[in-house]
């Protein structure tokens, strides 16, 4: 069977006209020509070559290449002996690098023409990141050095087709560890080893895995939340174990002296979808498993999985015909030796799905870091970011950093997050050419990455209820109960009395059709979390879309099993509002898996795979009882008992995990009127009348006329807009296209006696 891999190619031309042909994710390997034809030719030639030699070679995995430019500044400097001489004036490189993505998502950026490589997960950060490793690359380098690296005449970014042939059923013996070179990479090459930071305060239980592994035969899996250091503890463990089999080689320089223990004794990282990548037919992942075990075992190798309940997931169609149930029957018979990672979630998912599985590893628990700890790491990784990129901390920034992430995202582990902004922070000082690192940068960040107000993140600034209800009521018009629910939200959370282990808040929005039940949802989304990169945090889902059998499980996982679109938008950003629009119309099974969210904060699928909705505001809408109305209009004082209506409708246990159920009104004559100003005010903002700064000015009976006709007793405020663009956007586009150099200018909505609008100059 043959499969056919495409490899993105870097084709530049040098200023002596030869070209050279660069593979974009294997930067070592490159072809050369006098045209850009020859050079590919050249390269597709090798790579036919090495894969016919090693056809288990791993696949290319560099998926959407798009070709970029940096101009980042550099500094020469001149050495003398131990001292480094900086130049005065700095040099602007011009440097080319090619994004992409890698299967499963991971954003990748690499620079064929300097052999870097770097990964990435938010786009924004890309340029600056690029400009760290590029300096790094270049620190020490004289002008002279530099000026090799000058552009090149000319780049284009080109691919590779090759067609590879997979059935290969052995190996030859003396190619030792070919497969697993396509699947892992060793973790005992230093060059991997930098890659990860180092554990600290996590001594012990590295001391604890280096005697599991070294003394003893075991499977071992560390179980602890994402971002508690799990990785990190392998790769320390495995260099102390790798350097007493050095020094034991060294003493006996005989490798027979040491039973058990080879001189190639090597611990491989990996992950289940490396495994499987490529293999599509009937039987192939199984023969890559048994060629993996038979080099592990003539090795004496450890596999090390990122992520244990992949194995259970992939593979086949259910769990009895996965990877881990593959590799089972070897695990039992010492034949393989696994070292795994883990949530707690996710290894009871394993023991749900396969129990045999998870009873062959012993379990390495990592506990949650206390206070001290955490600080402790920050203050490590603080120290030596002000060595490398020269930058001072101001006091408190550390305890600024703990309190922000402990109050705000106290489900994440500590050190992971908390270090990956400490990383960022000094990152976007020293890109803002600052030389130091102060409480007003973290809280910019913190702002950015959140999109919390800086009000509600400093606990010096007071706020007081009618403040908070005076903003609301600027955007919602007519709602005075609903805005004071909204209010004592936002008084809740600033005070730090909202329940840590639950969502921010969860609401029940009751009432009619078109009175505001949505733009109070968006309201307190922009008041909440509107103030970082991306403005808009509302996630809405139409309830009525998860009616019928799986509707439970629509909500989770789409039909390829990977996560819904709620899922990948809390795990992406978890400070959100969550509107569930209709919520009465869901079906049965999804309000038991709502329990479960309103209760705990998290949602968590059959696999185990979790996300936490403890940073989001849960808000559902329901008509329930709009219909038990006695009257309709304006002004109309008989409202239903919507709470009587929604404890009637939904079971006493998914009714008592709500905060408030909130009540709209009809609305009232002058909140028709209120409203229909608001709307036309905010005409004035669109782009063809404020580029032209042209204002508008109405005369009440524009607006009386204008509430008559949008207001619709069924469907409340609703229409309004509908009636502003038909009776108004609709004469007023007309007058600017008749009159395109109008500039500076007043337009005039009137009445005419044939109820039509009329817009004119004034």
């Amino acid at each position: 069977m043959a499969t056919s891999y495409r490899f993105p190619v870097l084709i530049w031309k040098d200023h002596h006209g030869w070209y050279t042909a660069n593979l974009v994710e294997w930067d070592e390997r490159a072809g050369m020509g006098k045209s850009a034809r020859l050079a590919l030719e050249q390269l597709e030639e090798m790579l036919a070559w090495k894969y016919r030699r090693e056809p288990y070679l791993r696949a290319p995995n560099f998926h959407d290449p798009e070709l970029v430019e940096f101009k980042i500044p550099i500094r020469p400097e001149y050495r003398h002996e131990d001292r480094r001489y900086p130049a005065k004036e700095l040099i602007t490189l011009r440097i080319c690098g090619v994004t992409g993505r890698q299967e499963h998502g991971l954003l990748v950026c690499a620079m064929p023409l300097l052999g870097e490589r770097f990964f990435y997960s938010d786009p924004a950060t890309l340029r600056s990141l690029a400009a760290h490793y590029v300096q790094q690359h270049f620190e020490g380098m004289t002008p002279q050095k530099l000026a090799r690296y000058l552009p090149p005449a000319a780049l284009e970014l080109n691919q590779v087709v090759l067609r590879v042939n997979l059935n290969v059923a052995t190996l030859p013996v003396d190619d030792q560890n070919r497969a697993l070179h396509a699947v892992a990479e060793p973790l005992g090459d230093p060059r991997v080893r930098r890659l990860y930071a180092r554990p600290w305060e996590r001594e012990s239980e590295v001391a604890e895995l280096h005697q599991r592994l070294g003394k003893g035969k075991a499977n071992v899996v560390l179980v602890g939340e994402t971002g508690c250091g799990k990785t990190t503890v392998v790769v320390e463990a495995v260099k102390l174990l790798e350097k007493e089999l050095a020094q034991q080689k060294h003493q006996t320089d005989d490798e027979s002296d040491l039973p058990g223990h080879k001189s190639n004794h090597r611990f491989w990282l990996t992950s289940a979808g490396r495994i499987i990548a490529g293999m599509k037919y009937l039987g192939q992942w199984e023969q890559r498993c048994e060629i993996l075990i038979a080099e592990l075992a003539r090795t004496g190798g450890v596999l090390c999985l990122d992520n244990l309940l992949d194995l259970v997931r992939q593979g086949g169609e259910s769990p009895v015909n996965s990877i881990a149930a593959f590799l089972l029957p070897y695990l039992q018979r010492g034949e393989l030796r696994l070292v795994g990672e883990a949530t707690p979630t996710e290894f009871d998912a394993c023991r749900r799905l396969l129990p045999g599985f998870a009873d062959v590893f012993q379990v390495l628990a990592l506990q949650a870091m206390n206070r001290q700890r955490a600080i402790n790491v920050l203050d490590r990784l603080a120290a030596i970011h002000k060595q490398n990129m020269r930058l001072e901390l101001a006091a408190g920034v550390i305890d600024l950093v703990y309190h922000l992430f402990k109050r705000f995202l106290p489900y994440q582990a500590f050190p992971g997050p908390a270090s990956r902004f400490l990383t960022q922070l000094f990152e976007s000082c020293r890109q803002a050419k600052k030389t130091e690192v102060t409480s007003e940068d973290v809280l910019t960040l913190f702002v950015r990455q959140t999109g919390l107000p800086e009000l509600l993140l400093r606990d010096d600034w007071p706020l007081t209820r009618q403040e908070v209800i005076e903003s609301f009521q600027k955007q919602i018009i007519g709602q005075t109960h609903p805005i004071r629910e909204a209010a004592d939200l936002v008084i809740t959370f600033k005070a730090g009395l909202n329940d840590p282990q639950r969502p921010v808040g969860v609401l029940l929005f009751c009432g009619p059709t078109g009175v505001g039940k949505t733009e109070l949802a968006r309201a307190i989304a922009r008041f909440f979390f509107g103030h970082g990169e991306k403005a808009d945090r509302l996630i809405r889902l139409d309830m009525s879309e998860y009616t019928g059998p799986g509707a439970a499980d629509r909500l989770l996982t789409q039909a390829d099993g990977h996560p819904s679109a709620l899922i990948r938008g809390i795990r992406q950003q978890p400070f959100n509002v969550v509107l569930l629009d209709e919520i009465e119309k869901a079906d049965a099974q999804v309000f038991d898996v709502l329990m479960g969210l309103f209760d705990e904060g998290r949602l968590t699928d059959r696999f185990g795979r979790t996300a936490i909705f403890r940073s989001a505001i849960i808000i559902m809408t329901s008509n329930l009882g709009s219909d038990q109305q006695t009257g309709f209009g304006f002004g109309n004082d008989t409202t239903p008992l919507y709470e009587s209506h929604a404890m009637d409708f939904f079971r006493p246990e998914f009714f008592n995990r709500i905060d408030a159920v909130v009540s709209f009104d009809p609305l009232s004559t002058a909140s028709i009127h209120a409203i229909t100003r608001k709307e036309l005010a905010e005409i004035a903002t669109r782009e063809g009348l404020a580029k032209a700064n042209i204002r508008l000015q109405w005369t009440d009976a524009v607006v009386e006329h204008l509430a008559q006709q949008g207001f619709d007793r069924r469907y409340g405020a609703r229409p309004l807009q509908r009636t502003i663009e038909r009776l108004v956007i609709s004469p007023l586009s007309r007058q600017l296209l008749a009159n395109p150099g109008l500039r500076d200018k007043i337009f005039q909505l009137k009445l005419e006696a044939e109820n039509e609008i009329v817009v004119f100059e004034g």
